[in-house]
């Protein structure tokens, strides 16, 4: 990584901490699909506390290893936690999308290591305080818990991201830095409380490399877990479907809220539309919500290395056909799991 030279203060103007004594720190990973775990009693024995799972990525993406995982992390003494990949876009949808995995993984119990946002996209860079501040005030509006962790690497921190600008008491730090010193990643803030030391570490019961992280500063794993049981949160009166089963869309709608809402799912409602993208919907838009799909709607989902163009040599249709139907300002721009609608 660049421009890993320690500083005298942070880009908030912080002076640095003093170290801390190497005893206290204690020791985690995060993990997702890609590090198999064949044995989490022979993890814990290493000395690993604690590990965050990637749940979720965007609005729909859902890492399906990590429930099979959290109960057997749990069983063997390590804390689990959820993370969430950021894309640009729809905080709304993917803080309701992140939130209803924690959930369903019992990842919103006391004890559970606190929810964290991983803040690593390069297309995030562009106005990413304001997601941040966004997507925790969403994802406590959701959840009903406060304690939030907010991940970054070195020059995220340095130069993407300002803490005091979203980071208040209840939210925490977490800096990748791979400079193989647990728990000194060389920049401060006194709320930075974990340090993501390398990225290539080997812990029995794990196959391959994995990251490891360590506590910061006086901070303990106590103080990054949840506490009590999960929150309960008042039930959201369910407005009752209009005359022929139909939902006009409010303000802060977002198509997962909805479909949670009404007991169905984004790919059914998606269907029954002819929603091609299921981030985009606008206020006053009018959704059936039961029935079948239009007699003769045709959709195909986009995948890795797909072109506009190569899509409708496919199907037998235009460039221009797929952008008009679709809404696609630039036909160069279509992007993997999105739906298009086909004439």
């Amino acid at each position: 990584m660049a421009r890993c030279a320690p500083r005298s203060a942070n880009r908030n103007g912080r002076k640095p901490l003093s170290s801390k004594d190497i005893s206290l720190t204690q020791y985690g990973i995060d993990v997702s699909h890609w590090n198999p775990v064949n044995d989490w009693n022979a993890v814990r024995g290493n000395g690993i506390e604690f590990a965050s799972f990637k749940l979720t990525e965007d609005t729909t993406y859902t890492d399906t290893t990590s429930a099979s995982r959290v109960p057997a992390a749990r069983k063997a003494g390590v804390v689990p936690g959820g993370y969430h990949f950021a894309h640009p876009g729809n905080v709304g949808g993917q803080a309701e999308h992140f939130a209803a995995n924690l959930r369903a993984a019992g990842l919103l119990d006391g004890g559970a290591l606190a929810p964290m946002l991983d803040m690593e996209a390069a297309a995030l860079r562009s106005g990413a305080n304001g997601f941040v501040g966004e997507f925790i005030r969403r994802l406590r509006e959701t959840t009903g818990i406060r304690r939030v962790l907010v991940y970054a690497n070195l020059d995220w921190y340095r130069n993407v991201l300002s803490p005091d600008e979203w980071a208040d008491a209840d939210v925490l730090l977490w800096i990748a830095r791979y400079n193989g010193d647990p728990g000194q990643p060389g920049w401060e803030h006194p709320q930075l409380a974990l340090h993501q030391h390398t990225q290539k570490g080997t812990v029995p019961g794990i196959s391959g490399n994995v990251d490891r992280d360590a506590t910061v500063g006086s901070y303990t794993l106590a103080q990054l877990t949840l506490s009590g049981s999960a929150p309960t949160l008042p039930p959201t009166p369910t407005p009752p479907p209009a005359a022929g089963g139909t939902y006009t869309v409010r303000p802060g709608d977002t198509l997962s809220g909805i479909a949670v809402r009404f007991g169905t799912t984004v790919s059914a409602l998606a269907a029954l539309n002819a929603i091609s993208n299921p981030n985009l919907i606008r206020v006053g838009q009018v959704l059936r919500l039961t029935g079948s799909p239009a007699s003769g709607d045709r959709r195909y989902q986009v995948r890795y290395g797909d072109t506009l163009s190569a899509i409708a040599l496919r199907f037998g249709t235009t460039v221009a056909a797929l952008s008009a139907r679709n809404g696609i300002a630039n036909p160069n721009k279509i992007q993997a799991g999105q739906w298009l609608s086909l004439p």
